[in-house]
């Protein structure tokens, strides 16, 4: 016995099994609970995921009907959640929901929390059956206020695969949607910028001190930059005009191209000529452009006449001559020869009429045949949002310019505001016509957003809320003309360039007062016809912004995907 006790003393076999036997235990409650806990962790991420979603969708609820009982938010929050939630380990969830309706100068607010257990598999061995999780969320709103530009392109192709009908009606439905968020004035406003080449401010605004009025007053361009035409000198009332549609991009008219009733002035045998009797005896009066000469001025109408006055300079003699005289010319011989002096004054009074039946053309009478066209700002103005100085004559000029163009879009522009029937009256009266100047309507969206650089900047924003500004772009083609160049059927990649700066203008805060405008844009693609507009992708306050649609019919589904993009931002939490 004393032997056998001494070698049991001595004796190490099966130690590691014994030690690794008294360890077991804890070691399995170790890996148990890291087990246990990544699955509480994972139903923990599930809830919080749901919480948050449910949430959402509950204050959207809330914000479309504040009357809402306290009720029936949770029976909503129930729902939603249990819609969304799919976790098995933490089965049974609770959802409890708070709501805190607006008031004194409080934002409303629902919070909502989830709470559960998980059962455990492996801490059971250390007495611990179940793990608790929960998490909490909250959306706050109602100090929240929207403001949307809607840049809608009305360009001649819109009238091509249904694709205006679809955005007025899709434009129309998103003012309704929006309109809903309305529950005092001023929480959301928006406005509606038709465009082509131009935009449409309105004939109203004849006497703005806003508006440029040098090109509706200026002569053809194609004049004054390679010369007048041969015969020049000796054109007077009754002559062959001197204009011819390829060679100037116009012809003659009978009276100023925009006055009521102007036609082609003929002789009798249908000759083009100078008016050779009546009040515009003698004017040559400019058709509108073409665009043979000058692609960019296609549409353009001239508004006004050279007149004509015949002065005689010397008659009588063989000896009678124009000496230093300008524009004179001499016919005739011995006592029968004549040396009279032809001059031609863009918008003068000089006429072969009584001075009282003479035209006068200025600004403020001009401006009464006006149809509200507006065109491009000097560069760089036309990039940015300056504010126009009344009585600006210096170059460039911050002032807008007027033009009277046959493309002018019928919808005029429609500042900030929140007369639901009047904005989708104008979205109604969209009428297609014209090129593509994507950069023009962009620029009048960031005016009508613009609380202080007019000319029809928004309302003051008050100091208790919140704002969000919001450009809605959709275009169905590329640039192809402004004021500058393009020939209306072929991309313009000049007006790309500056529509660029003028996107990253726009989406710069330090440029809108430190708040951010958050820019959205469409393609309208029928068929994959043109390729992707790097531009418009590239305006998009990120990619999720932009898209492309490819036919009329997802017209309605890029505006809703907007909608339901600006419904989210709104809220503040």
């Amino acid at each position: 016995m004393r032997r056998a006790a001494k070698r049991f003393a001595r004796a190490d076999q099966g130690n590691i099994a014994m030690i690794f036997a008294i360890t077991l235990v804890p070691l399995l409650a170790m890996v148990g609970a890291a087990v246990d806990y990544t699955r509480a962790s994972a139903a923990r991420s599930a809830i919080q995921g749901a919480l948050d979603t449910a949430a959402l969708m509950v204050s959207r609820d809330a914000a479309a009907n504040p009357t809402l009982s306290g009720d029936a938010i949770q029976a909503l929050a129930t729902k939603y959640f249990n819609a969304l939630y799919h976790n098995a380990d933490a089965a049974g969830v609770t959802v409890t929901a708070t709501y805190s309706p607006a008031g004194g100068g409080a934002q409303a607010s629902i919070t909502m929390e989830g709470s559960g257990t998980v059962p455990t598999d492996f801490m059971k061995l250390v007495g611990i059956n179940q793990v608790a999780v929960g998490a909490d969320s909250k959306t706050a709103w109602g100090n929240t206020r929207m403001r949307v530009a809607m840049v809608l392109d009305n360009t001649g192709s819109m009238a091509q695969n249904q694709k205006m009908p679809a955005l007025i009606s899709a434009a129309q439905d998103m003012v309704d949607s929006l309109s809903v968020f309305s529950k005092t004035s001023g929480d959301v406003y928006i406005s509606v910028i038709p465009f082509s080449k131009d935009v449409n401010l309105g004939s109203s605004n004849a006497n703005a001190n806003w508006i440029n009025w040098s090109d509706w007053l200026a002569e053809p361009t194609v004049l004054t930059q390679n010369g007048y035409p041969s015969g020049w000198d000796t054109t007077v009332a009754g002559s062959t005009c001197p204009f011819t549609n390829k060679s100037h991009g116009f012809t003659c008219m009978d009276r100023p191209a925009t006055v009521s009733g102007a036609k082609s002035s003929t002789d009798n045998k249908g000759n083009n000529i100078v008016p050779a009797s009546g009040t515009y005896a003698g004017y040559i009066c400019p058709s509108v452009d073409s665009g043979n000469k000058l692609s960019y001025k296609n549409g353009h109408y001239y508004n006004g006449c050279y007149t004509t006055k015949t002065t005689t300079i010397a008659s009588g003699s063989s000896n009678a001559s124009c000496g230093s005289t300008t524009h004179c010319t001499c016919s005739g011989s011995g006592k029968s020869k004549v040396c009279t002096q032809v001059l031609h004054q863009w918008r003068g009074d000089g006429t072969a009429t009584t001075a009282a039946a003479a035209p006068k053309y200025n600004a403020a009478v001009s401006a009464g045949g006006w149809n509200g066209c507006i065109e491009d700002r000097d560069q760089d103005n036309d990039i940015s949002n300056v504010a126009p100085s009344p009585g600006d004559t210096s170059t460039p000029s911050t002032l807008f310019y007027a033009e009277q163009s046959s493309n002018c879009p019928p919808g005029t522009v429609t500042p900030m505001s929140d007369q639901w029937s009047t904005i989708k009256n104008q979205i109604g009266a969209m009428t297609p016509s014209g090129s593509t100047n994507q950069a023009i309507g962009l620029a009048w969206g960031w005016q009508s957003l613009s609380t202080t650089n007019g000319p029809i900047q928004a309302p003051p924003k008050a100091s208790n809320y919140v704002y969000k500004d919001y450009i809605v772009l959709l275009s169905d083609g590329l640039n192809t003309q402004n004021r500058f160049g393009g020939d209306g059927s072929n991309t313009d990649t000049d007006i790309d360039v500056r529509q660029k700066t003028l996107c990253d203008n726009v989406k710069n805060p330090a440029l809108n007062g430190g708040d951010p405008i958050t820019v959205f844009t469409i393609q309208v693609n029928i068929s994959n016809k043109d390729p992707t507009s790097q531009v418009l992708q590239d305006c998009a306050s990120g990619a999720n912004n932009f898209q492309m649609i490819t036919t009329a019919a997802q017209t309605a589904t890029a505006f809703q995907n907007i909608l339901t993009q600006i419904t989210q931002l709104r809220l503040a939490q």
